[in-house]
């Protein structure tokens, strides 16, 4: 296509679907919740509609009474009142509207011409990025991907944002809590006890579970990730396990779903029992939606990267940080490998945020606490990083007390220690560890099975 017309083409936009959803509003105010779910004020065009709807849309976020009169005045407070046009055009708007009842097929209408505006926008930059050369050709592939995956999101780089905006999201977060009858905020990691103490797995939270090696911290990923995609069959959970291959983590949540010895699913050595429950475990776990990748060296804008493809994503673990790399793919050693951690755990966060997903992520700690005689982790057993901490919303520590003294008491019996928690208080919820089956239960938990 010549250059002339591309300069002269105008941007994609409906005028009469823009006119129909504000007539709509005037005719009908019941129906302005149901627009303002799909159009935000910059998705109009024409900026006479764009000043109307912005009036409309705040008298609506103070629950102010909406109609032509009251529309009107608060034109003339605001300074976008046009004496000679704003009246006339009001109730030319209502005239011209067929019907109110047809209002979220024309919010859709503006919606989408707004989306392929803003995508048009998002090409141009993407095209100038590439053009001036400026980074390398992994960071302007990570700028381009972030900048579709926003537009996928509805977002925009607009970062400040009317309150009004927001009170709307938090009251359409309230009444979808209210709805779910859930005692948490988030997501159920299976464990009632801890659910209590951290509120849940929350949204754009960024949760570290470490421990010593041994304690058992994939196991409890993995009782998280079974326990989440369980209970939640249309939503994905992303396992990134740095470690371990899919093979062995699949077959611990097969061990995790059928209360089939571990030991014996390695071995191969199975009654027909026991075949019969791997069955029809494997059956309930095909029916999840696990995604498992076990790329050894993967920087964290390569999983950002892959999760954005995933549409119904709902929770991301990583197993685990001190095997991450950096951005380039290089490993640090000592105070270089210090601040490599650090910048890990702050691209982690940032994430979490821009997912909106939790992201529970394991750590290492370091050999501290092994010197000690209460050998409890504490937060400055954290290895390599304090900005570790200082990113993470919650930090948990699992700690066996029989895996250091083989004559306690309490044998089986694991604590989960919430060093940091966000969302309430710190403290010690005590689990059951069920070496057998390499998962944790609540302390009542009993199996009556085999």
């Amino acid at each position: 296509m010549p250059m002339e017309d591309l300069l002269t083409r105008q941007a994609p936009h409906s005028q009469e679907a823009e006119q129909s959803v504000l007539g709509s509003m005037l005719i009908d105010s019941r129906c302005i919740s149901d627009v303002v779910g799909v159009v935000r004020p910059e998705d109009f065009y024409l900026q006479a509609n764009r000043e109307i709807y912005e009036t409309m849309y705040e008298m609506f976020s103070y629950s102010e009474v909406i109609d032509p009169v009251t529309v009107l005045d608060k034109m003339r407070a605001r300074g976008v009142y046009n004496e000679e046009s704003s009246t006339k055009y009001l109730m030319q708007l209502m005239e011209i509207t067929p019907t109110a009842a047809n209002v979220k097929r024309y919010a859709q209408i503006v919606h989408d011409k707004a989306l392929l505006r803003n995508l048009s926008e998002a090409a141009s930059g993407i095209v100038e990025t590439v053009y001036e050369g400026v980074g390398t050709a992994q960071e302007i592939l990570e700028a381009a991907e972030k900048r579709i995956y926003a537009l996928r999101r509805g977002n925009t780089n607009e970062s400040l944002e009317h309150i009004g905006t927001v009170l709307l999201k938090v009251f359409d977060r309230l009444k979808e809590l209210s709805e779910s009858g859930s005692d948490i905020s988030g997501l159920s990691t299976g464990l009632r006890d801890l659910d209590k103490f951290i509120n849940g797995l929350n949204r754009s939270d960024l949760v570290l579970l470490a421990a010593r090696p041994g304690m058992g911290k994939t196991s409890m990923a993995l009782n998280v990730a079974l326990n989440v995609a369980k209970k939640n069959p249309q939503k994905t959970v992303a396992f990134f396990s740095l470690e371990m291959s899919k093979e062995q983590l699949v077959t611990r949540l097969i061990s995790n779903e059928s209360f089939v010895d571990n030991k014996k699913l390695v071995t191969g050595q199975l009654s027909m029992e026991e075949w019969s429950k791997i069955g029809i475990a494997a059956t309930a776990l095909s029916q999840t939606d696990i995604r498992v990748d076990d790329n050894p060296s993967l920087s964290v804008a390569e999983m950002n990267a892959k999760c954005r493809r995933l549409d119904n994503l709902c929770l991301v673990i990583i197993d685990y940080l001190q095997l991450m790399v950096s951005a380039g793919g290089r490993t640090y050693s000592g105070e270089n490998r210090q601040q490599v951690v650090s910048d890990i755990s702050r691209s982690l966060k940032i994430m979490a945020k821009e997912l909106n997903v939790p992201v529970l992520c394991l750590s290492q700690l370091s050999r501290a606490n092994e010197s000690r005689q209460d050998k409890r982790p504490l937060l400055s057993d954290l290895r390599e990083s304090g900005a570790i901490e200082q990113d993470a919303d919650e930090v948990m520590f699992l700690y066996r007390e029989d895996y250091y003294n083989k004559d306690t008491p309490e044998q089986n019996v694991a604590e989960c220690i919430v060093a940091k928690n966000r969302h309430g208080e710190t403290g010690t919820v005590k689990l059951q560890w069920l070496p057998q089956f390499t998962t944790f239960a609540d302390r009542e938990w009993r199996h009556d099975e085999g």
